[in-house]
């Protein structure tokens, strides 16, 4: 992309414009961003330099930091943030932790004030770098403006290689306004204490190989590093070839099509039935680019003992952290599944297939049957099921974090890679209705449909602003059964249904969102669902459905704290499986 002013020409430059053109260079096209004082240059220096960027002016940093998310995983690009220095720096570590856990790639670029002043408690001063380090792949604080370039290009650099993860730019107000000379921007490709992609071992990948085609029940579980690799081909190539069934992590849904013959569904604590539990019955694990998350494994003590686990990962750090693995690969997934398909045989798994379709048969016997039963109110699963059947799985479904979130994962039927965006590692409430922003932004030709809970939304609703100002056609789906859905169900299962500040009183969603401009529709009957999602689909502008579902439905399959995968629930348990001290005899 070109710049609107090229850096060549034999004119100085401040650093504010200097940083404007480097992001130009870098190819970035969208970025987010909230002003103030400590940054103004910089926004002075879009206007007269950057206009081929498209700044978006959210509500709340946070919001900001969100969208950049969004936007990085329908793009698979690295997103952008610009806000200020104190309290716009700081209203972003919520979405830096989140971006860390879930490997996503973020540049953010947050203003300071002068070199001089640091450390004097200036006015909105805060330090920026110690308070994100544990939240960032990497942070700089720039106090030169003939750093900017060298210390932009290593910041993307280190942000989308290796295992993605966020990256903070904090920029002094005085590197911000001093000149430098023409300077000519190179993109970093390499760092010499950094190594992001290793060496495959080929010695390991032969021994996976061997374990592979020995194995009666082999397992194949896909985390999120297969989409960050795209290697879902691959992946599904080698699934094909030995016969293996295949289950998704939270983050690695949409990696495989629902559809596929080798996929039997979703890992974790409310994931499907048969993936779960079937965990402690194959004898080679093969888990790729996934961490082993306690969502994941439950109870780790009781989890796959009796099986040979092959990991294989970008990140040295996971391997060998949670679950012991018998051939261990530091690795990017497409190059060991590229290693791999040639040395795998064809395979034939008929029998081990066959219990997956058996536990599926119990699921929807135990908990699909039941949560359809009652036709009088509507319930989570009609929600998601209309929207997969009138989007044909071909829409980009973001999700806040709940009952909801879980819900969405296993029903909407995933037929695209990249088609999945939620929080994952850290959990944001709120994450959807920005993240679904950055999305559209970066994928206009897809539908792109925020599902939240009543609580989540409320989180970041401002950000109802962003969309009309910016014109963002964002679906918005609401699941509001006025409770903080999935601690109110802990607290039923687990502390005896004792309600403990899990009640929500909310505002009319439908009048809140048309004071925006924003047309909405309120649904409570099961015969207005599929009219008012078709009506919400065909609508080319923002749209917010409010779908009233059950007060107290529960989500099943679970998985208790402190229980094993095998250990899975299909119905409410009949005591309280939290004991709570008893006093003492006196």
């Amino acid at each position: 992309m070109k710049p609107d002013k090229t850096i060549a020409e034999n004119k100085w430059v401040t650093g504010a414009e200097a940083l404007v053109q480097c992001l130009i260079a870098e190819g970035v096209s969208v970025l987010f961003g909230y002003p103030g004082g400590a940054i103004m240059p910089v926004y002075d220096a879009l206007i007269t330099c950057g206009r081929s960027l498209n700044h978006i002016l959210v509500r709340h940093e946070q919001g900001a930091i969100h969208a950049a998310q969004g936007y990085a995983r329908a793009s698979r690009k690295t997103g952008v943030v610009l806000v200020t220095s104190g309290p716009g720096a700081a209203n972003l570590v919520t979405g830096l932790a989140d971006a860390l856990i879930d490997s996503t790639p973020v540049v953010c670029i947050t203003g300071q004030v002068a070199e001089h002043l640091l450390g004097t408690d200036a006015f909105q001063e805060m330090d920026v770098i110690n308070t994100t380090l544990p939240v960032t792949k990497w942070n700089v604080q720039i106090t030169r403006a003939e750093d900017i370039p060298a210390q932009v290009a290593k910041a993307f650099y280190i942000a989308r290689s290796g295992r993605p993860g966020p990256v903070v730019i904090d920029l002094t107000k005085n590197a911000q306004t001093e000149k430098i000379p023409p300077f000519q921007y190179r993109t970093c490709t390499q760092i010499r204490t950094y190594r992001p992609k290793p060496l495959l071992n080929h010695a390991l990948i032969e021994q996976a190989a061997e374990l592979i085609n020995q194995a009666r029940r082999p397992y194949l579980l896909c985390g999120q590093g297969v989409l960050l690799s795209n290697a879902s081909e691959p992946l599904m190539a080698l699934a094909e070839k030995a016969h293996i069934p295949v289950a998704c992590t939270l983050l690695g849904l949409s990696a495989v099509p629902v559809n596929h013959p080798c996929y039997v569904g979703y890992l974790g604590m409310h994931g499907n039935y048969g993936p779960n539990v079937l965990t402690n019955a194959c004898d080679v694990l093969i888990a790729i680019g996934m961490r082993f998350d306690d969502r994941v494994t439950g109870n780790v003590s009781k989890y796959a003992r009796q099986a040979k686990v092959i990991h294989i990962d970008i990140d040295k750090s996971e391997l060998n952290k949670i679950v012991r693995a018998e051939v261990a690969i530091h690795a990017d997934a497409q190059e060991a599944i590229q290693a791999l398909l040639p040395l795998i045989k064809q395979n034939n798994h008929d029998d081990w297939f066959r219990m997956f379709r058996e536990a599926d048969k119990l699921e929807k016997e135990k908990v699909l049957n039941e949560e359809t039963d009652d036709r009088n109110e509507l319930h989570m699963i009609d929600v998601i099921r209309e929207l997969s059947e009138q989007t044909r799985g071909n829409a980009i479904l973001v999700t806040d974090v709940g009952q909801h979130q879980m819900v969405a994962s296993r029903y909407f039927r995933f037929t695209e890679p990249y088609s999945y965006i939620t929080s994952g590692g850290a959990g944001t409430m709120g994450f959807a209705l920005p993240a679904a922003m950055g999305a559209k932004l970066a994928r206009p030709d897809k539908t792109v449909i925020a599902v939240a809970g009543d609580g989540g939304f409320q989180m970041t609703l401002q950000e109802l602003g962003t969309l009309v100002q910016h014109n963002i056609p964002v679906k918005i789906v609401i699941l509001n059964n006025s409770f903080l859905g999935m601690v109110r169900q802990w607290q039923q299962l687990f502390f005896d249904s004792r309600y403990s500040f899990t009640e929500l009183v909310n505002p009319d969603f439908v009048a809140l969102t048309s004071a925006y401009g924003i047309e909405a529709r309120k649904v409570s009957q099961p015969n207005e669902l599929a009219g008012a999602i078709a009506c919400m689909l065909q609508s080319e502008k923002p749209f917010l459905l409010d779908v009233v579902v059950q007060r107290e439905e529960n989500v099943f399959p679970m998985v208790p704290s402190g229980a094993g995968v095998s250990e899975i629930l299909l119905e409410p348990p009949r005591v309280n499986m939290i004991q709570q001290p008893q006093p003492s005899k006196t």
